[in-house]
C-alpha cells in the first residue's frame, strides 16, 4: 500500500472534514428536494439552507442571514462583488481600486470592469512584507472611484491586511469595500463587522468543507447587480437551483469553527512556528517571506537558496506542497505576489509554499523539516584523492 504525502498545501485546499461529509450525505440520497418546490421534499431541503445560512451568517460576524448569498465558490463570489457592485453604482465607467498582490480572480474581475464597461483601475503596491497601507490607499481614490477591494489575508506569503483602517476611508466617502476573504475565513479571523467591509467573499474549500460551494457577505444596504440571472435564488442576485448537499456541508464546516469543535489557530501557528524555525536552521540563506506577525498561522513562504522549488518538490514526492497560489500553477511565470514585495524573478522561482492545517501532526512536521532540508542541503562530493 502506497503511504500518502504529508500534505503541506491546506492554503490551496484542506481535506473534507469527515464530521461535514456525515451532514451532507442524506442530501445526496433520501433527502432529494428541490429547495424551490413546496412539497415536503423541497421543504426539508429549504429548511437546510436555512440552517446553513445561518451557520456561515455566524461564522463572519454579519448581522443577519440575509446578508449572506451562496456561489459557486469564492471566485464567482469576487466576480458577483466587484462587477455587481461597481455596476450598481454606475453602470458606465468610473474608478476601482486594488492592490498589487491580488488573488487572480479579483484581478481578472477589475481588468473585466476596464475592458467592458469604460472603468479605470489603480493597483495599489505593497511593502516588502506584503502590506497595502491605508494612506496609499487614501492617495489612490478620485472623486469617481466606487469599489476598492483588498483581500483579508494573502494566498501565497499569507499577510493580514489591517482592513479597518481602510474601511475608515472608504466608508465616509461612500466607497464600496470588498475584501477576498476565502484564506481566512477557516481560522475564525473574519469578522466582518470589525473590519467594517461591505462585502466579503467566501469558499467551504478552504475551512475543511466541499469544493463547488462558496458565498459572498452583502452588508445590509450594498447594492448589488446580478451577474447571472434566470431565477430568483438567492434573493435574485445569484439564479440557479442551489447545490444543497454542498451548502449544508458548507454550513457544517463552519459551525465546526464557531464552536471550537477543531484546533485552535494558536496550535496551528505552534506547528507552523517549529516547521520555519528547523528550516532556518537548517538550510543558511532561507528567507520567511510575508509579515512576520500578522500572518495566516499556518502560512510559510520560504525563499531558498540555490535551488528552484519546482525542482525541490519534483525530489520530494513524499510532501505535497507548493511553489505559490495553486491557480497560477504551470504558467511559467514567476508569482507576481512575490514580485510585488521586491523577489527577483530568480528567487520568486526559488520559494516554496509550505501550508500547516488542522490535520497536521508534530510528527508530520519533523519529518518535513528533515526531508526538505536534506534536499535541499544536498551531501557535498568527497575530494579526489590527490594523485
Amino acid at each position: 500500500m502506497n503511504t500518502p504525502p504529508i500534505y503541506l498545501d491546506h492554503q490551496a485546499t484542506t481535506p473534507l472534514d469527515e464530521r461535514v461529509l456525515e451532514t451532507m450525505l442524506p442530501f445526496f440520497t433520501s433527502e432529494y428536494g428541490n429547495p424551490s418546490s413546496q412539497h415536503t421534499c423541497g421543504r426539508t431541503a429549504a429548511r437546510a439552507i436555512r440552517t446553513a445560512r445561518r451557520q456561515v451568517t455566524d461564522l463572519v460576524g454579519a448581522k443577519n442571514e440575509l446578508e449572506i448569498v451562496f456561489t459557486s465558490g469564492a471566485t464567482e463570489a469576487n466576480h458577483l462583488a466587484i462587477l455587481g457592485a461597481a455596476l450598481a453604482v454606475r453602470p458606465h465607467g468610473g474608478h476601482i481600486v486594488t492592490t498589487a498582490i491580488e488573488h487572480k480572480a479579483v484581478l481578472a474581475a477589475c481588468q473585466r470592469l476596464v475592458d467592458h464597461h469604460g472603468y479605470t483601475l489603480t493597483c495599489v503596491g505593497v511593502d516588502a512584507h506584503g502590506r497595502v497601507h491605508a494612506a496609499d490607499i487614501a492617495a489612490a481614490l478620485t472623486p469617481s472611484t466606487v469599489l476598492v477591494s483588498v483581500m483579508h489575508a494573502n494566498n501565497e506569503i499569507g499577510t493580514l491586511q489591517r482592513l479597518a483602517a481602510i474601511a475608515e476611508i472608504t466608508g465616509p466617502r461612500g466607497i464600496v469595500l470588498h475584501t477576498d476573504a476565502a484564506q481566512s475565513a477557516g481560522c475564525a479571523l473574519l469578522d466582518v463587522a470589525e473590519l467594517g467591509v461591505d462585502l466579503a467573499s467566501l469558499s467551504a474549500h478552504k475551512l475543511h468543507g466541499p469544493k463547488g460551494i462558496g458565498a459572498l457577505y452583502i452588508r445590509g444596504g450594498t447594492r448589488i447587480t446580478a451577474q447571472q440571472t434566470g431565477g430568483g435564488q438567492e434573493r435574485g442576485l445569484r439564479a440557479g437551483t442551489p447545490n444543497v448537499p454542498a451548502i449544508v456541508g458548507f454550513g457544517a464546516a463552519a459551525q465546526l469553527i464557531t464552536t471550537d469543535a477543531v484546533p485552535s489557530p494558536t496550535r496551528i501557528r505552534a506547528l507552523r512556528d517549529r516547521l520555519q524555525d528547523r528550516l532556518l536552521a537548517a538550510i543558511p540563506g532561507a528567507i520567511v517571506n510575508g509579515h512576520p506577525h500578522r500572518r495566516l498561522p499556518g502560512n510559510l513562504s520560504l525563499t531558498l537558496p540555490r535551488i528552484e522549488a519546482t525542482e525541490l518538490l519534483d525530489r520530494l514526492p513524499y510532501i505535497a506542497a507548493s511553489t505559490g497560489s495553486a491557480c497560477s500553477a504551470g504558467s511559467g511565470e514567476p508569482s507576481h505576489v512575490l514580485t510585488a514585495i521586491g523577489l527577483t524573478r530568480d528567487q520568486a522561482r526559488a520559494t516554496l509554499r509550505l501550508s500547516i492545517g488542522r490535520t497536521t501532526t508534530d510528527t508530520e512536521v519533523d519529518r518535513a523539516a528533515d526531508l526538505i532540508s536534506r534536499t535541499a542541503n544536498p551531501p557535498m562530493p568527497a575530494p579526489a584523492n590527490a594523485a
